[in-house]
């Protein structure tokens, strides 16, 4: 059976009474069902684009907190744009993938310059703003205004691809056609917005990943998936992420009641934040991973290093890497001067880190430090 064939929406589900049904039912569903989420209580634009942007590749739970944080600060997109962007990153340490907060400082920049400090109404114009997609901006716009558009994520891919029986590969070209076109179809007249947040809750809280709770689901009777006792095997998702191992190695500098910190530059893992120094290092060999650490430091600051104690080791992840990271104190040799690299290493007060936006791993650091005597 060829991809085309196996995508057809079936089922009925291109009848106007079958979508009139599953309208029905799954907004009945939500209006019982439906989470107090804080972002849900307002139609600004704004306001839903920071919850869309926060809720891209993280938890709800995790989200809360910093979505209401960030507005409290930031209250409209006005002030986003005119804050400094290490106020910016600050505010949003924790959530990770940060290249999405430096997108939504600048695309509200772009905002107050290009389009008098309104956000776009126009799709495309939309879409041509930094970190914003085809399905973020239909999110916006359906929830913000109620514009007829279609939405396609994560929660939404799964249960759209069960509803209609997909069993071709989800993240494939076609899949996402296919998905994208169903996606269209089902869409209601008016309360799209509406319709949109209840398919993103069902597939959220009832269609989940892992075993369903099918019998909970209001459109159950319609689902493809279920009728075929396909729920486990739908939706298919091609290649999966193969993750590879990294050793490196951190160094807590230490000169002068002074600890050093550098700006990671653009292009490199949490670009606009500040870090301990740090390096990738080959050998898995203590001795070895020393002599590495020792020229590597001196060839991103300038300065001679004397190893201290071990401060910590962290197990993280960052993308498709699954990282093994050692953490020394260190002092400088006497008469090594700093690089001046351009104003990216920096001799900070230890009670000064907490104002400075920092990785993930680098606050559980710091956290380690005792003030300096």
């Amino acid at each position: 059976m060829t991809e085309r064939k196996r995508a057809m929406p079936v089922r009925g589900m291109k009848s106007a009474a079958w979508r009139q049904s599953f309208r029905r039912r799954l907004l009945n569903w939500f209006s019982r069902q439906a989470r107090d989420l804080p972002w849900r209580r307002t139609h600004d634009p704004y306001a839903i684009w920071v919850s869309e942007i926060m809720l891209q590749q993280t938890q709800v739970a995790t989200v809360e907190p910093y979505y209401q944080r960030f507005l409290e600060r930031f209250p409209t997109l006005q002030a986003l744009a005119a804050a400094p962007q290490q106020q910016v990153l600050r505010l949003w340490e924790g959530l990770g993938y940060y290249r999405r907060a430096r997108s939504l400082h600048a695309a509200a920049k772009e905002v107050v310059q290009h389009h008098d400090g309104r956000f776009p109404e126009d799709p495309e114009l939309v879409q041509s703003l930094p970190g914003i997609g085809r399905y973020t901006a239909g999110a916006i716009l359906s929830i913000a205004l109620d514009q007829r558009q279609p939405i396609l994520e994560g929660n939404t891919i799964r249960l759209l691809s069960r509803l209609a029986g997909y069993t071709g590969d989800v993240t494939s070209g076609s899949g996402q056609k296919q998905l994208w076109a169903i996606s269209e179809l089902l869409l209601p007249r008016k309360r799209v917005g509406t319709f949109n947040q209840a398919l993103m809750e069902l597939g959220a809280l009832v269609c989940t990943p892992r075993r369903p709770a099918c019998e909970s689901c209001p459109v159950m009777s319609l689902c493809e998936a279920y009728c075929k006792n396909q729920q486990d095997k739908i939706p298919h998702i091609g290649k999966s992420v193969k993750y590879e191992g990294r050793e490196e190695v951190a160094v807590v500098i230490e000169r002068r009641r002074r600890i050093l910190l550098r700006q990671c530059d653009v292009g490199e893992r949490w670009a606009g934040l500040w870090d301990f120094p740090r390096c990738q290092v080959e050998s898995m060999q203590p001795a070895q991973q020393k002599r590495e650490l020792y020229e590597k430091i001196r060839q991103t600051t300038g300065l001679e290093i004397e190893l201290g104690p071990l401060l910590t080791k962290i197990k993280h992840s960052v993308t498709r890497y699954r990282i093994n990271l050692t953490c020394y104190r260190a002092s400088c040799r006497p008469g090594t001067r700093l690089s001046t690299r351009g104003g990216r290493l920096r001799w900070i007060p230890l009670r000064e880190l907490n104002s400075y936006p920092l990785s993930t791993t680098g606050r559980k650091i710091e956290k380690l430090l005792e003030p300096v005597a």
